[in-house]
């Protein structure tokens, strides 16, 4: 059975992007068949899997391959057509077998408010039903095509009605941040948000409207994967001081504000599920420090950061010998939390 998971925090900058790209090739690499969504109209993810170099290049994607984006795939609810989703031919991701994108589209922030008033109306408004529950069915009906174990969904920052409606209707969601003030003030921010969106949620699955839409709203069945601390810097394998007292504040936000509301809204698996995939109280799924400059060799190579090559970094002798440890750390982290989520989603 597939499992979507979202990748949310509404701050932004804390590398969901590059989260989701390295995660699910590693998924992908461990023998499943994963799907990668770019929710997000800025389309970085999209970029670091096409090649979008020369001028005007996802504008030629779009007209060279209709309805192969995620605001064109679902055209045909928002627009009202007389013509059912179909599943979208993704884009093979180039050196993964397994792996594939459903790529984004600049102009999704368009339906944003087609469907923020279609989940306030959807129940006297006949025309706006099947908005809510088009964006899963679409990822249902995709992943079906494919045979897809896990749809990974890469968000943007920000608590607008598409947020809402794709962490609302996944299967399961994690929070990346970063070690700073901000991180820790988006997270109590997502204490309230979070509950008063599950509740919106459990809602509108019970409403006649939406039950009998051409695309009816999933009974939502959320829960908590765990939190996703990146972007720091190390000295001697260790974060910074700096960056330290930051981890104590995430951890303290995640214990005494975040773990509490979640559990109030029924958002958190077992127990014992995260001590069984080894999590600890503060429900960290995964550190992952600074890439640095392998960032841009990622980028460049369209591939990901443990999976680069002396030929792709350039580099020689003793300063390829340190650039090779770390790629070998960034290989471990990501395959222990591919392990983690496998453990957690089973």
């Amino acid at each position: 059975m597939t499992k979507t998971i979202a990748f949310f925090n509404n701050k932004g900058g804390v590398s969901k992007t590059t989260t989701c790209f390295n995660l699910g090739w590693m998924l992908a690499e461990r023998g499943h068949k994963v799907i990668m969504v770019d929710a997000d109209p800025q389309c970085n993810l999209t970029g670091m899997v096409l090649d979008l170099r020369e001028e005007d290049a996802l504008e030629k994607f779009y007209s060279e391959n209709p309805k192969r984006n995620l605001k064109d795939a679902l055209e045909p609810a928002f627009a009202s057509r007389p013509v059912r989703l179909a599943p979208v031919e993704c884009v093979p991701v180039t050196g993964r077998e397994g792996l594939y994108l459903l790529p984004g589209h600049v102009g999704l922030a368009e339906d944003e408010v087609s469907l923020g008033i279609a989940q306030q109306l959807s129940e006297s408004v006949q025309a706006l039903k099947n908005l809510p529950g088009s964006f899963r069915y679409l990822f249902d009906i995709t992943a079906a095509e494919y045979d897809a174990d896990f749809v990974l969904v890469d968000l943007s920052p920000g608590l607008g009605s598409i947020n809402q409606n794709l962490v609302t209707t996944a299967d399961f969601f994690a929070i990346p941040a970063s070690p700073d003030v901000f991180s820790v003030m988006a997270l109590a921010s997502l204490s309230r948000v979070l509950p008063r969106w599950m509740a919106w949620g459990r809602n509108a699955a019970g409403l006649e409207a939406l039950a009998d839409a051409d695309y009816p709203f999933p009974k939502p069945d959320l829960k908590f994967l765990g939190m996703i601390v990146q972007r720091y810097r190390l000295k001697g394998g260790e974060p910074t001081e700096a960056f330290r007292s930051y981890f104590d504040d995430l951890d303290k936000s995640v214990t005494d504000t975040l773990v509490p509301a979640l559990t109030r809204a029924d958002l958190l698996l077992p127990g014992n599920k995260y001590q069984e995939a080894g999590l600890e109280p503060t429900l960290r799924l995964a550190n992952i420090p600074d890439f640095n400059t392998l960032i841009a060799n990622s980028q460049q190579a369209r591939k990901p950061v443990f999976s680069l090559t002396q030929e792709d970094v350039k580099r020689r002798g003793f300063v390829w010998g340190t650039i090779r440890a770390q790629i070998s750390n960034f290989n471990e982290i990501f395959e222990d939390m591919a392990e983690r989520i496998e453990r957690l989603t089973s």
